[in-house]
């Protein structure tokens, strides 16, 4: 092995140690959550918005051509601002994208699986939820709102 190709070598392998450090920083010390998929979670058919205790929800979202079902058809919820949302995510139809703007909030809905995330809204104002895989003739118009008051 040549001087270079070690000089190579020493640098990928820190630039993966270095990667690795800033996603285990994100997740420790910013608490950002990782998404991830959810194994003990039943694929859903109907998007709902689920109470749980004072600032703690739990939201089923199920995109389908070509809409965000958030709440039992609706594409438009509110919820207070200091809320903590667990989200749930799931796909009726074919593989979408899901991005709510504002946020870190990025999953892919896949037919047949949920994945998850978790956010707190901590700033008022209308959080726009839009599709960013392309699905079909109507993705540009894929789109719901989580207003924060």
């Amino acid at each position: 092995m040549d001087k270079a190709e070690k000089k190579a070598l020493y640098l990928s392998v820190g630039l993966l140690v270095f990667f690795m450090a800033l996603i285990v920083y994100a997740s420790k010390g910013l608490d950002i959550d990782l998404p991830t998929c959810v194994t003990d979670v039943r694929p859903f058919t109907e998007g709902k918005l689920i109470k749980h205790a004072e600032g703690r929800y739990e939201l089923h979202i199920v995109a389908k051509m070509w809409l965000f079902d958030l709440d039992r058809g609706k594409q438009e919820i509110e919820i207070p601002a200091g809320s903590t949302v667990d989200i749930y995510l799931t796909s009726a139809d074919v593989v979408h994208g899901m991005h709510i703007n504002g946020t870190t909030v990025n999953l892919m809905a896949i037919p047949g699986t949920v994945n998850y995330a978790r956010y707190k809204f901590t700033k008022l104002g209308v959080y726009h939820v839009v599709c960013h895989e392309f699905c079909g003739v109507g993705h540009h118009a894929m789109q719901a709102k989580i207003v924060v008051k």
